[in-house]
């Protein structure tokens, strides 16, 4: 048997017991890399069978090769993906007589002692019950890790784009050296704009290893159903959801939780069987949901992001988003989940509750049509991901080398001010030296000591909820801020949440609690956190729409007249040749569409020739000023300001700020809160004045 085939017990499985006939092509082609121990990016489709296409080389070189222990990590974002992974792969496991476990927050204690008693083969996990089981007293990650072959890493793209990429990246350098040889790097992801940049940012930086971005090529699915409608409201959207597509599987997509149980309370006050999926839902009544949702026909199901990864939720008849996402690659996901059995198409119906959301919706969908997907780039300067290392190693190890530190994150870029990021660590007691050996100081117990360290388990900032509860069952959690509106006298206060209302017994603040009954009537809940920022790709493809660019796909009879009235409405906002700067009464606003970033620079620099602006995705609104104004711009830009400035509360938000110094936090958040390259380029473009 060559590396180029499948073990004869995988292949046996594979044509006896999945009935395949033959392997999809990313699939076969992902065999001779995976089994010969290269670095691989495997990327293809929602739904592509990329699961498989890791696993089953895996397993055949597994049995070949007679690997013990705990050799293979396959690595998600969600837990819920790793629940709906664990029996498909356990299954696949045992036909070469191997185990599959998991290992997370939900885990019972039971189960992870049983789990350290006899590792399996392969171990699903999240990196922050990696680094978890790294810093625990009650791991011995020397024995339980020394066998690790491979490292699978799911939804590659959604980990790269945030600090949870640079912090796994950092937990397997550690592994690595804990090891003591390179660990095999797999990621599986669906399309992305600049996947050999992604391969190279997986392999962290290890230039001693190959790499092979496996991206066969992709089998014509035929021209996807598309409809855009403009519906002006939550419960208009509901009316025609409910009216649509009856009998038939839906999966509605909105990218706000609040805006999600709206539509879902407003859906079963129409007789719609709907159920929810969201991150502040408990883990139990998401599992609910998507049981039923999986085995029911004629329902709805209304999700956030938390259903547009790889969770199997059966077969989908529709996909309907609310509003539109933000980039090309969430839509793609999100489209990638209908068109699965054969006969059917894939689709998805945009439905615009605002004029905005329409003309974003529209811009969206002429971009994607135009084979456009953005790259993936990790935030810049993660250096609080490097003062998190130093403390977690740590607590790992219970001390290490001030000098031979380097040894456990190798080339990492994370680490390019690593001794900077010590000394400081060290000077203010997070960190204590004895005999060239540091050790947790009492700067760390303070900042981070709480609850056994668990905030330095992860690289994410949660925002504070207060857990709902009706007797003793969770329901999941709302922000306090649902709980601070003023509320006539005598009226109950409801809150809307799994997409049922709930009457409010009962508010215990000390342990954030909130005790809940049912209730029949309207309820309100809400949750801290901003929407994401707008790409200059996308304001551009706005500027292009309003210019009258129209996409590929149908609009309905609502949506080209609204259409229609917004382009007259704001045509003194766009020209085709020039930007164009609007005077008002008492201001002016520069339509640069240049995205949230690149006017948040542009405003920065205008501060800094003493104007004052507020800027927003499409441009900057700003007082009146000298039309030279504008040509000095770029010399702001020139002497290397123009950065955002940042306040306290944004520090705040940068996790394990605390262990940096603080000039060093501020340039990390204006560097990545700035679009200096493109600001640049929109300030360089002529102006007209209206």
């Amino acid at each position: 048997m060559t590396r180029g085939e499948l073990h004869p017990g995988v292949l046996h499985h594979v044509v006896n017991t999945l009935g395949w006939s033959d392997l999809r092509p990313l699939q076969q082609a992902a065999i001779e890399p995976v089994r010969g121990g290269l670095d691989c990016l495997l990327l293809a489709p929602t739904a592509g069978g990329k699961t498989e296409a890791a696993s089953f080389p895996l397993l055949s070189e597994m049995a070949e090769a007679q690997w013990t222990g705990l050799s293979v990590l396959y690595i998600t974002p969600l837990r819920a993906l790793l629940n709906n992974l664990q029996p498909r792969l356990a299954g696949y496991a045992s036909w070469v007589g191997r185990r599959v476990e998991l290992w997370h927050g939900d885990t019972s204690a039971g189960a992870r002692k049983r789990l350290l008693a006899d590792p399996p083969d392969i171990l699903l996990t999240t990196p922050e019950s990696l680094e978890a089981m790294l810093v625990s007293t009650g791991v011995d990650h020397r024995a339980l890790f020394s066998g690790v072959r491979t490292v699978v890493v799911d939804e590659l793209h959604a980990f790269a784009g945030d600090d949870r990429g640079w912090h796994l990246l950092s937990v397997l350098q550690r592994l690595e050296h804990l090891a003591g040889r390179h660990i095999q790097r797999i990621g599986l992801t669906a399309t992305v704009g600049n996947p050999d940049e992604l391969l190279s940012w997986l392999q962290g930086g290890n230039s001693v290893s190959v790499g092979v971005v496996v991206a066969p090529e992709a089998t014509v699915l035929g021209s996807p159903d598309i409809t855009i409608d403009y519906v002006g409201s939550v419960p208009n959207a509901a009316k025609v959801v409910a009216s649509l597509h009856q009998g038939e599987k839906r999966l509605v997509f909105s990218d706000s939780r609040a805006q999600a149980e709206s539509m879902a309370a407003a859906l079963r006050e129409r007789g719609i069987i709907t159920f929810v999926s969201h991150s502040s839902l408990s883990a139990e009544e998401r599992r609910r949901s998507e049981e039923a949702f999986a085995d029911a026909r004629d329902c709805v199901v209304v999700a956030t992001s938390t259903l547009e990864l790889g969770i199997d939720v059966g077969d989908l008849d529709r996909v309907i988003q609310l509003e539109s996402p933000r980039t090309v690659a969430s839509f793609l996901q999100r489209l990638g989940r209908t068109g699965r059995r054969a006969g059917t198409n894939r689709n998805c119906l945009f439905l615009a509750t605002s004029e905005e959301a329409l003309l974003r919706t529209v811009a969206l969908t002429s971009l994607w049509s135009t084979g456009f997907v953005e790259p993936v780039s990790p935030p810049v300067l993660p250096r609080h991901i490097a003062a998190q290392q130093f403390l977690a190693l740590a607590l790992q190890e219970g001390s290490f080398g001030t000098r031979t530190w380097p040894e456990w994150w190798g080339q990492l870029s994370v680490m390019d001010e690593g001794q900077v990021i010590l000394d400081y660590l060290i000077g203010n007691e997070f960190l204590e030296v004895d005999s060239g050996m540091a050790f947790i100081g009492r700067n760390s117990e303070k900042h981070f000591g709480r609850r056994h360290f668990m905030e330095l388990l992860s690289a994410f900032t949660s925002d504070p909820q207060m857990i709902v509860l009706v007797g003793r069952t969770e329901i999941g959690s709302v922000s306090p801020l649902s709980l601070t509106s003023r509320q006539a006298e005598g009226r109950p206060r409801v809150l809307v949440l799994s997409g049922r209302t709930w009457r409010v017994t009962d508010i215990d603040w000390s342990r954030k609690r909130i005790q809940v009954v049912e209730h029949a009537g309207a309820g309100r809940s809400r949750w801290a956190g901003a929407l994401p920022e707008l790409s200059s790709a996308l304001t551009g493809e706005i500027r292009k729409v309003l210019l009258g660019a129209n996409p590929p796909v149908e609009l309905s009879n609502r949506a080209v007249t609204t259409l229609e009235r917004v382009r007259v409405e704001r045509e003194l906002h766009v020209d085709q040749d020039k930007l164009v700067v609007e005077r008002g009464k008492s201001d002016q606003m520069w339509w640069t569409f240049a995205g949230t970033r690149a006017n948040g620079s542009i405003s920065a620099a205008l501060d800094q020739l003493g104007i004052e602006s507020t800027p927003n995705a499409e441009g900057v609104r700003m007082e009146f000023c000298p039309h030279e104004t504008f040509q000095h711009i770029g010399e702001v830009f020139a002497a290397g300001e123009g950065l955002v400035q940042v306040d306290q509360d944004a520090l705040d938000g940068l996790k394990f700020s605390a262990a940096l110094p603080q000039s060093m936090a501020v340039e990390t958040l204006q560097a990545r809160l700035s679009g200096v390259d493109r600001a640049i380029g929109s300030t360089q473009m002529p102006l007209t004045i209206v």
